[in-house]
């Protein structure tokens, strides 16, 4: 005589469910299935014989059989358990399908609740509209929209704080797609002119556009001659009274363009650098040792790749010096894959107030003289012929259709200065300046 045990599982998730039967001599038949339930088998004895347990439903069931009689038994208990799995399966998938559901409802909310809440504290409402950013919200137009204004928010609410003025806030549109949001602080109290920028605009890449997407060895192909694109990017140029607070500047953006089949290349670019009047080697440190942190949280390679990279960028060619003591840059990144890069951005762009301001604290109360001050304006006007000459940001800008001439001229200072033949004395604070700048050197 043979005991004949059937357990069949309804339990969720966590194994291919199974039929199995078993005897009372421990052997078992096992009949797997694809549905995503696990088995629950409790082989019992008790005082009417052995047999098995539901524990789903305290329901207990013994069956002391033998020869012909049990095998048609067998047969037909599992033509039975087998319909209640199914039926179980049934039950538990809608049941799990609405659970899933559930939660996913609660996580859009949530993140749709958390986009809602940080637009409250940016300097102005975004470029896009908020419910189409919540709408959107996964997508990486969307994440980096909403990095670049908290990003622009942070870094204005610092500068205010320091300089005790208030920034003027413009919000603009571009009739062929999108528009942009500049904060210009001028003439504070610390700052001679303080603007940070947030632009999201899309449309179709100019010819000219395109041509510089060439030449950065970008074989675009468009359809009829058009490449649709949106770009967006947060960018600032602070300019302090004086020449002991060093000028900074940052730059952080996200390209996507659709090419004729329809595919879409995408990419990042961007960078921190520095511009002193005067070398102070600790604020070369602090600077640069910030950055660094922000870039081995991803790849050790980071930094020094960058760094380099930003020294050969900023760099005045036609007067053999950089703009600065550079920082970092990086441009058309996209590898290892979307995200990891954007997470990377995210931690540049979140580096800007604790790499600065610390900075500006320092020298808030520095004297200077007249000498000093004068020396500002002839470095002030190096900054404006990179800009002008060099800079992509300034040459895409003035090439794309729509684009704010007013938010694209706000990197230039208020005041500079150009002097025939102008040569610091050697051996004095500006010449050692000019040493650096010609001659980049490693800070850490």
């Amino acid at each position: 005589m043979a005991a004949i045990f059937i357990s069949v599982g309804n339990r969720a998730c966590r194994s291919a469910p199974r039929l199995l039967v078993s005897s009372s001599k421990g052997s078992r038949i096992t009949l797997n299935s694809q549905l995503l339930f696990s088995e629950h088998f409790v082989n019992t004895t008790s005082p009417v014989g052995p047999g098995w347990y539901s524990s789903g439903t305290g329901v207990r069931f013994a069956s002391r059989l033998s020869g012909d009689r049990t095998e048609r038994f067998r047969k037909n208990i599992l033509v039975a358990a087998g319909a209640a799995v199914v039926a179980g399966f049934a039950a538990g998938l809608g049941h799990f399908q609405r659970a899933e559901m559930a939660s996913r409802v609660v996580r859009d909310t949530e993140k749709e609740s958390e986009i809602l809440e940080k637009c409250k504290s940016f300097m102005s409402a975004p470029v896009t509209d908020v419910q189409a950013l919540q709408q959107r919200k996964d997508e990486m137009s969307t994440r980096m929209e909403m990095l670049i204004m908290e990003t622009q928010s942070a870094f204005c609410r610092a500068l205010e704080e320091v300089d005790g003025g208030k920034f003027r806030v413009d919000q603009w549109r571009r009739k062929e797609g999108g528009g942009g949001i500049s904060c210009v602080l001028q003439d504070g109290k610390v700052f001679e002119k303080a603007g940070v920028n947030v632009s999201v605009v899309y449309g179709t890449l100019s010819e000219d556009a395109a041509r510089q997407m060439r030449s950065r060895g970008k074989e675009l192909k468009g359809k009829d001659g058009k490449l649709p694109f949106i770009a967006m990017g947060v960018s600032s140029v602070i300019h302090p009274h004086n020449p002991h607070i060093p000028t900074v500047h940052f730059n952080y953006r996200y390209f996507e363009i659709e090419q004729a089949d329809g595919s879409k290349y995408w990419w990042f670019g961007g960078g921190t650098d520095l511009t002193p009047v005067y070398i102070d080697e600790d604020d070369a440190v602090h600077f640069h040792s910030t950055l660094k942190e922000a870039c081995d949280k991803h790849q050790v390679q980071y930094y020094p790749d960058f760094k380099k990279w930003c020294d050969r960028y900023f760099y005045i060619r036609h007067r053999g010096e950089t703009r600065g003591i550079g920082g970092i840059f990086f441009d058309d990144l996209d590898k290892p894959n979307k995200e990891e890069v954007f997470n990377f951005v995210k931690s540049c762009a979140e580096t800007v107030v604790p790499c600065y301001l610390p900075i500006v604290r320092k020298h808030l109360n520095d004297s200077f003289s007249a000498d000093q001050k004068n020396w500002q304006q002839v470095r002030r006007g190096r900054y404006v012929e990179f800009n002008l000459v060099y800079d992509r940001g300034v040459k895409f800008g003035l090439a794309t259709p729509g684009s704010r001439i007013e938010s694209i001229m706000m990197s230039l200072p208020l005041t500079a200065r150009w002097e025939y033949m102008h040569e610091p004395s050697k051996g004095s604070p500006e010449a050692e300046m000019l040493e650096v700048l010609r001659n980049p050197k490693e800070w850490i």
